[in-house]
């Protein structure tokens, strides 16, 4: 309990399709408190924040706001209690005025002729009287669109006072500033909190998490793991907090190798150690000096055949575009040097890239990975239907044959090949994904972020199909936000921070150590 409660969540739970996300949480904000919510991808941080601000309902438990219950079934009526969201991303109108976005939920009246007419005189007082007071000077008749990302921002958090804010929830707000934009988006906290105004602020860079936190709150695997004061806990506590013991299970130390019968489609039981390829494997993708404007800035790395190389950052940190550069998604590299076996490869285009054995996954399965109303065998066939191909069109009963070894070696739960792949669960849609990328000519894999929306069984079976496949040679690129899936799966380990490389690891590396390295925090010191 906090004195002068704002906010009281009590055994908050919650399930999706019979799988609980949050069971049993409690959260409590204090009217001009700061309080950190932390946990590791999937903890349950998202699903707290969208009951709170309406966007979920929740199947038990009960929020009081002020002393007071509150009914947030939906987004209008946790706005009309004065809870408002930040999200990651930056979401304004662009083609409206500063003054315009930051009343566009309340904008004053008069009436002229009978006709009512925004009063853009008392729009622009009103508007200016809430940028004085978070100490900020924009032009109220500019359009958002000039301005830069950090202002844009900026204007967000007016809107919010618009409304006669109470609770504001911040998601990773500084992922994409610079020190100077991070720097005063913490003095408009300082002034938020005057106001009495409660602010749960979602983050994974601890420094900062430190210096602006009364109090932090930890979730994991959908419970409360520890509350803390910033200003007596530790790092590491909260770190122990954050990640528990739940990589020892998930990420096992033997690996089960693929085995190759008289007609290659058998997987043998065997249990090998993962191998050290630092010496032993040749170099199947070598970049040096990568650029992609506004996201990559001088970037080098090196995967060798048999190898997992782990690339780690948040939101910002150009971790969304490096995977996309090398398959050739976002055009020719401005400026860089990229080979393949020692050949030089110019990305320019995704087919240029399947050509020359590059393989991907994206982040986004739903809109960038499947295709929902094709079945299981259509979407494994997919980037290289050319295969299957005969007089007269595609050769189903090839593709069938195909897709169903795939089912098969990677236990894809699914009752035919034909069943549409949209009806699967989040963990066999992904290995969906991954199965159309095992097949001949493949020698570089690149997977953004391959567990999202995955549960941890799926997870787990997920990476033992991985290391089977690094075991017969398959350089794999793993793209992930997730600290604790880089360290327990990567053989070695890069670090991404506004678009650089500020961290290299080896074999043994924790998932603390990959969050705590400073490049991830300098903006915050």
């Amino acid at each position: 309990m906090v004195a002068h409660s704002r906010l009281q969540m009590r055994d908050i739970c919650k399930s999706f399709g019979g799988a609980p996300a949050l069971q049993g949480v409690n959260l409590d904000l204090g009217a001009g408190e700061v309080l950190a919510l932390l946990g590791a991808n999937g903890a349950g941080k998202s699903t707290l924040v969208k009951i709170l601000c309406g966007v979920y309902g929740k199947d038990r438990g009960s929020i009081r706001l002020d002393g007071r219950e509150a009914a947030l079934s939906r987004p209008e009526e946790a706005l009309g209690q004065g809870v408002r969201f930040l999200p990651q991303e930056v979401s304004v109108l662009p083609d409206l005025s500063v003054a315009e976005n930051i009343l566009i939920a309340d904008l004053p009246v008069r009436r002229t002729m009978g006709m009512a007419v925004v009063d853009r005189e008392a729009m622009r007082e009103h508007a200016g009287e809430l940028l004085n007071r978070l100490g900020l000077a924009l032009d109220l008749d500019s359009p958002v669109s000039l301005l830069s990302a950090p202002e844009q921002r900026l204007v967000e958090i007016a809107r919010a006072l618009a409304g006669k804010a109470r609770i504001i929830v911040m998601d990773e707000p500084t992922a994409a500033l610079a020190e100077p934009e991070a720097q005063a988006l913490f003095r408009i906290i300082a002034r938020l909190k005057q106001e009495s105004i409660g602010v749960i602020y979602i983050s994974h860079y601890l420094d900062e998490v430190f210096r602006i936190a009364d109090r932090i709150v930890v979730l994991r695997d959908g419970r409360n793991a520890g509350v803390f004061a910033a200003s007596t806990a530790t790092r590491q506590e909260v770190l122990e907090a954050m990640l528990g013991e739940a990589m020892e299970a998930l990420y096992p130390t033997v690996w089960p190798a693929v085995g190759e019968s008289g007609d290659g489609g058998d997987i043998a039981p065997t249990d090998i150690a993962p191998t050290d390829t630092s010496t032993d494997g040749g170099i199947a993708l070598e970049v040096e000096d990568m650029h992609v404007p506004g996201a990559l800035y001088g970037v080098s790395l090196e995967v060798r055949s048999g190898e997992i190389l782990g690339i780690f950052g948040l939101l910002g940190s150009g971790i969304a575009e490096i995977g996309r550069a090398l398959y050739g998604a976002l055009g020719p590299l401005r400026r860089g040097r990229v080979r393949l076996a020692g050949q030089p490869y110019i990305p320019s285009h995704p087919r240029r890239g399947r050509d020359r054995g590059i393989g991907f996954v994206a982040a986004e399965r739903q809109r960038e990975g499947i295709v929902p109303d094709l079945g299981v065998g259509a979407n494994i066939s997919l980037p290289f239907i050319e295969r299957f191909l005969q007089p007269g069109g595609v050769s189903r009963q090839r593709e069938r044959d195909h897709a169903q070894t795939w089912i098969e070696r990677l236990g894809i739960r699914t009752p035919s090949v034909t069943q549409p792949v949209r009806l699967l669960s989040g963990g066999n849609q992904q290995k969906v994904c991954l199965a159309r990328w095992l097949s001949e000519g493949v020698n570089v894999l690149i997977l953004e972020e391959p567990t999202r929306g995955v549960d941890l069984g799926a997870r787990r079976e997920l990476y033992i199909e991985l290391r089977r496949w690094t075991a017969r040679g398959l350089a794999v690129l793993v793209v992930s936000s997730d600290a604790e899936e880089v360290a327990g799966l990567c053989d070695r380990s890069l670090v991404l921070d506004r678009g650089r490389a500020v961290g290299r690891f080896g074999s043994g590396v924790s998932a603390a150590q990959l969050m705590e390295i400073p490049g991830l925090a300098e903006h915050a010191s």
